[in-house]
């Protein structure tokens, strides 16, 4: 039997998220792979949390996404307990919690970015380990050691949304472009006081850095 029947479903990936004045937006690529084998090529790695929180995901799929349901469910009981929307601190908590408790039994490397009230839009870099830092902007996944040139050359405090999505984009254009175990399309979200906007950019319509 190939090696690749046997392996568990990974999203090796390109994550990204960046925080603006009023909100956030966060990115992903959507290939999902199998060993070299690529199983999905549309995964939606932008995993709700909250109406106003979201997480993205890289590692294993299956960790990853246990992980977010564990979270979310603690997130829609304290909301019911307190009457309060939770704040996005207390999510990135609730996932650094579990990454680090079980680093040796998951692979999960998590960005949690939201907006609430208290902060505002913030975002938070969970990497395999269970660390936890606060980031103006945060990259992870297997394609993120390709960009960080380009996101510290690029990068800078004061952009507005729509900087910010055009900068993931081409950020997370240039990661799937180089990294076997990213592709497909880039979906994004832009999460703000009024909720959540969510946006794909299909192959064809990624920016072009060269002529191949």
């Amino acid at each position: 039997m190939p090696d690749w029947m046997t392996e568990e479903h990974s999203t090796g990936t390109s994550i990204m998220a960046v925080e603006f004045n009023g909100g956030v937006v966060i990115g992903a690529d959507s290939r999902t792979t199998t060993g070299a084998y690529v199983a999905n090529r549309v995964t939606d790695k932008l995993t709700r949390v909250t109406d106003k929180i979201y997480c993205c995901r890289s590692g294993s799929a299956a960790d990853t996404q246990a992980i977010a349901d564990i979270v979310n469910y603690h997130m829609e009981f304290h909301e019911t307990e307190t009457g309060e929307p939770p704040q996005v601190l207390s999510a990135a908590f609730n996932f650094q919690n579990l990454c680090y408790n079980y680093r040796d039994q998951v692979s999960a490397g998590i960005i949690v970015g939201g907006y609430d009230d208290h902060l505002g839009g913030q975002v938070y870099s969970i990497p395999i380990g269970g660390m936890l830092m606060r980031q103006d902007v945060a990259i992870g996944g297997s394609g993120s050691s390709y960009i960080y040139g380009f996101v510290d050359s690029n990068f800078r405090v004061g952009m507005t949304e729509e900087e910010c999505l055009l900068f993931v984009t081409k950020a997370l254009t240039l990661a799937l472009t180089r990294d076997g175990s990213s592709g497909g399309v880039v979906r994004l979200a832009s999460i703000t006081r009024d909720g959540v906007q969510r946006r794909v950019v299909l192959g064809n319509d990624l920016p072009k850095f060269y002529e191949g």
